[in-house]
Parts: C-alpha cells; sequence; structure tokens
C-alpha cells in the first residue's frame, strides 16, 4: 500500500523535489537563528569592544535577511505543496471513478450507491493534506528535531540529556493517541458512508415515500445513522482532547521548567553562560514545537490515510469480466448469435439461474422470450452483452465467442431498451446524443422521427432544448421510454434487446411505443422480454423459459 501511496508522485517529482527542497531550506535557516542570537550575547557582548552597534547591526541584518528567505521558501511549499496535494487527489478521484465504470454488474449487486460515493468524494478530500505534508513536514521537524539535539549536545552535553529524558515519554504518549485515533477515524468515515446511503435512497425514492406517507419512517432510519456517526465524531473528540491537551499544555512547557531550573542551578555554579541558557531555550521550541503543530494536523493525517486505505481497498478488487489479452474488435456483426449449453449462476452460494440453454437466432430474426418473473428472462439477455459471463458454455456472435472480443466492440453492437428507462439530467438533445455522441443534431432528429419521438418533442416548451429534469422526470413514461428507443435509433446497432420495454404503459401510450420498436427491429436481430400478447404476437419465434431451460418454442400461433 505504501508504494502503491508513493507511486503518485510520480507525475509531480520536479514539483515534490522543489517543495521539498524549500522546506530543507526552511528548516536549515531556522537552526541558524539561535546561533546568531547566541553570538550576538556572547560573542559580540562580551568581546571587551567599546564600540558593539556595528557588530550587532550586521547580524541583526543576517538575521533578518534569514527571515525574508524563510519566509519565501515557506510560501513557496505551502502554496505548491498543496497545489500538488490537490492534483494528487483529482487524479485518485479519476482513477477510482474510472475503475467503477469498470466494474461488472455482479459489483454493483452488493454494494450501496451512497458507500461508492461517500468512497469517490469524502474519504478522498483530506487526501491532498497527508500528500502535501507528509513529505514536507517530516523532512522540516526531522532537521528541527535533529539539528536542534545535535546542536545542544555540542554547546551543553548536560542540559542536552535533561531534554533528551523527557522527549520519549512524550513521544510515547502521543503515538498511543495517534493509533486511536486512526481507529476513531475510520469507523468515522464507515458511519458517514451509511448517512450517504441513507440520504440517497431516501431522496431517490422521494416519490414512493410521499405517496405511502413514509416520510416518519425515512426520519427514524436518518436519525438512527445520524446518532450513530454522531457517537464516532465524539469518541474522535474525546481522543483529540485528551492528546492536544496533555502534549500542548503539559509536556511543552514541562521543556522550558526543566531547562530553565537545571541551567539556573549550573548558572549559579558558573558552569553555564546566560547565552547558551537563552540558545536551550530558543532550541526547545524547535523541539517540542513539532509535536503541537503536529497535533493540529493530526485530523487531517487520519482522515486521509483513513480514506486513502479506502481507496486502495476498492483499487484491489480487480473486475470480474475482462478483455482477453488477445482479444479483437468486433466490427459491424450480421446478428447472429448462438447460446451453446449455456449455464449461469450469480455466485458460487447461489443457485442456478439458466441451465443447459441451447438457442440459435438467425441475424434479423425477432425472438420473444416469455416465462414466470424471476426464471431468468433479463439475466439470458444481460450476458450477451457480457454484463455477466456465462458459468458454463458459452455465446457467439457470427461464430465469435464473446469472450474472446473487446467488451467496448461488443456493447457497441447491441442497444437496449429497459423497463426501467434511465435518462440523464440535461436537454432532450443531450440524452439523444448520449446513443452517439459524435453525431450531428440532425441525425439525432432523424433518429427521433424513426422512434415516433419527434411530435412530441417539438410540444415541449423548448423542443429539443428542454430540461427534462432529473432522470426525466418532466416527461411520462411513454415519452421517456421512446426517448430511449431514439437513444438507440441513433446508435444503430445490428442487436437490440427490449426488456419489458411496455409493461409499464397505458394502452396510447404501449401503441406509440410499439410502432417506434417495430421500425426498430426493421432488419435487426431483435430479444423482445414480455409478458403481454400485443407485444410479443408479431415476433418471428417465441422462446419459452421454464425451471429446466428452454421448455418450447415456436411461432405466436404454434404456442397460443
Amino acid at each position: 500500500m505504501f508504494k502503491k501511496f508513493i507511486s503518485y508522485y510520480k507525475p509531480y517529482k520536479l514539483l515534490l523535489t522543489a517543495d521539498l527542497l524549500a522546506a530543507m531550506a526552511y528548516a536549515a535557516l531556522g537552526l541558524a537563528l539561535p546561533l546568531c542570537v547566541r553570538y550576538i550575547t556572547n560573542d559580540i557582548l562580551q568581546s571587551g569592544v567599546s564600540d558593539v552597534l556595528p557588530g550587532i547591526l550586521r547580524v541583526g541584518g543576517l538575521m533578518i535577511g534569514i527571515i525574508l528567505v524563510m519566509t519565501a521558501c515557506e510560501f513557496f511549499y505551502d502554496y505548491k505543496g498543496h497545489d500538488m496535494g490537490a492534483k494528487i487527489e483529482r487524479d485518485l478521484r479519476s482513477e477510482l471513478f474510472e475503475h467503477y465504470q469498470k466494474m461488472p454488474f455482479s459489483f454493483y449487486d452488493n454494494r450501496n450507491t451512497g458507500e461508492l460515493m461517500s468512497r469517490l468524494s469524502n474519504d478522498l478530500h483530506s487526501i491532498s493534506e497527508v500528500y502535501h505534508h507528509v513529505p514536507e513536514q517530516s523532512l522540516i521537524y526531522g532537521i528541527q528535531v535533529i539539528g536542534s539535539i545535535v546542536i545542544l549536545f555540542i554547546v551543553d552535553w548536560r542540559l542536552a540529556l535533561v531534554v533528551s529524558a523527557i522527549m520519549p515519554v512524550m513521544v510515547v504518549y502521543a503515538v498511543f493517541f495517534y493509533i486511536r485515533l486512526q481507529k476513531a477515524y475510520k469507523e468515522n468515515r464507515e458511519r458517514i458512508a451509511d448517512i450517504n446511503d441513507v440520504v440517497q435512497e431516501s431522496l431517490s425514492g422521494i416519490r414512493m415515500t410521499k405517496a405511502f406517507t413514509g416520510e416518519d419512517t425515512e426520519v427514524k432510519k436518518f436519525n438512527f445513522s445520524n446518532n450513530r456517526y454522531y457517537k464516532s465524531r465524539s469518541s474522535i473528540y474525546k481522543s483529540e482532547a485528551k492528546l492536544y491537551s496533555v502534549i500542548g499544555s503539559f509536556f511543552t512547557p514541562l521543556f522550558i521548567v526543566a531547562i530553565a531550573v537545571a541551567g539556573g542551578i549550573w548558572i549559579s555554579g558558573d558552569s553555564l553562560s546566560i547565552a547558551n541558557l537563552l540558545m536551550f531555550i530558543m532550541y526547545a521550541a524547535y523541539l517540542t514545537g513539532p509535536i503541537p503543530r503536529l497535533a493540529g494536523i493530526v485530523p487531517f493525517y487520519q482522515e486521509g490515510f483513513t480514506g486513502y486505505s479506502r481507496f486502495v481497498e476498492i483499487m484491489e478488487i480487480k473486475p470480474e469480466i475482462t478483455d482477453a489479452p488477445d482479444s479483437i474488435e468486433l466490427t459491424q456483426s450480421k446478428g447472429h448469435i448462438t447460446f451453446e449449453n449455456v449455464t449461469f449462476k450469480y455466485s458460487e452460494e447461489y443457485e442456478y439461474v439458466l441451465r443447459d440453454i441451447n438457442l440459435d437466432v438467425s441475424p434479423g430474426e425477432t425472438v420473444a422470450i416469455v416465462g414466470r418473473s424471476g426464471i431468468g428472462k433479463t439475466t439470458l439477455c444481460s450476458l450477451i452483452p457480457r454484463f455477466y459471463d456465462v458459468s458454463e458454455g458459452k455465446i457467439c456472435i457470427d461464430g465469435t465467442d464473446i469472450r474472446s472480443v473487446t467488451q467496448k466492440s461488443l456493447r457497441k453492437q447491441i442497444g437496449i431498451v429497459r423497463q426501467d428507462t434511465f435518462l440523464f439530467s440535461g436537454t432532450v438533445m443531450e440524452n439523444i446524443l448520449y446513443g452517439k455522441p459524435e453525431a450531428t443534431k440532425e441525425e439525432a432528429i432523424a433518429a427521433a422521427k424513426h422512434a415516433n419521438a419527434h411530435t412530441f418533442i417539438m410540444e415541449l416548451p423548448n423542443g429539443y432544448d428542454t430540461n427534462i429534469g432529473q432522470r426525466g422526470v418532466k416527461l411520462s413514461g411513454g415519452q421517456q421510454q421512446r426517448l430511449s428507443i431514439t437513444r438507440v435509433f441513433l446508435k444503430n446497432p445490428p442487436i437490440v434487446i427490449f426488456d419489458e420495454a411496455t409493461s409499464a404503459l397505458d394502452y396510447e401510450s404501449e401503441k406509440a411505443v410499439m410502432d417506434s420498436l417495430k421500425a426498430l427491429t426493421v432488419q435487426r436481430t431483435a430479444f423482445i422480454i414480455a409478458h403481454r400478447h400485443s407485444t410479443i404476437k408479431n415476433a418471428d419465434r417465441i422462446i419459452v423459459l421454464g425451471d429446466e431451460g428452454i421448455t418450447e418454442q415456436g411461432t405466436y400461433e404454434e404456442l397460443y
């Protein structure tokens, strides 16, 4: 996981190098300031020279120059470092979203949308802080702590031992609570994912909620998740308080007190100069300062590392359906489809959905698939575009096993019209062009005319530029379905699949959609899943699915 974490710096290695050089310069120059103060108080003031002002001014000017350079270095690593972190966060989010696009239906069958959204947004929100601060502050604080200890031992080993005796106790205490915080932040991430899931599901089903007056139920579900989130957040705050208050209000002042008391004793015995004591107190800030500062950004570290671990967890899930290494592009298909001894089940713990399916569909043939609900009609058709892979047997298009061609080229040959039509928020034209983004508006309008959709589109307030709302909520069911058919017309595939495309429509809408379907099936291989006789009676062949596979097949007249 660490190796993968580091790999995301690669595109920005020059920026990272510049950032770290600026951080090194800042830390090294900071160590020089106490030495300058010691030089003034010890070497210049006690040199015996009558006029010490020129020497003090020269060192003071040097210190101002150091401060200006430190300011420039801090500005650079703060701005450019954060910018680099934001770029890496962008890259991670893009990679995760692309990974989502590659995952098969089975991946989404077992996961909630809210959780996946949380991993894409909240989990990666603080990752930029980690990528920015971890290398930079590790370097700065490392140089400050190690450099300070070395200098302190050179100046006075006794005071250095006093400081060194306290540090291990502080470090052990801090590490203990860092570990507790990491666990608390991980639980908190899971709780916010639960909230996202409840909200997403509730808002998506708001019409159903209102229809069944389920508002109180939804509020109870939300409050349950919300209270669990609060408890996890409260646990974080409790651990943070124990960490920050003790480090900032106990250990940091303890360093100063120990140095002042021990130093005062040795000064009284003439074994330590006031100049060296003053320098020790200044260097003590470099030793204790990183701890409170780190404590202040621990939430970002913990959230970032937790989010990154959840990111890696998803990225390590490999798509079950992938292109074979030697896969080929499927060019324009004739639409000849064969099922050879096809058997399928969703996973090992489930029963078989389909058994020993043998079917030969000729180019241009319209095949209707019927059978009771849950028998596997939709599953059978979902195997053709490889939304799922067969458990046994094979499916061929024009004699080629579909597992030997690329998924993208395979799905370009197939158009699908589902019962649960999905339209994107945006305009009518944008939704039609989704079927073929490179098509012209004229081609889109021609497709709408073929699908019997042009007339109702022109009656909309802004015609093809009408915004149809989220999931096409401003259109009727029949209008939504005809838009989805328009997309398939524009795509112009040789194979089409209609999955209960008219089951939720009234008679008038069904008739309009059926006219569109009839036009779409001309010279195309078509699969029609339906229960209504009116939808299947004109099919060339009807396949009846039963528990043991295909139980009978024939024309409508033969089977009626």
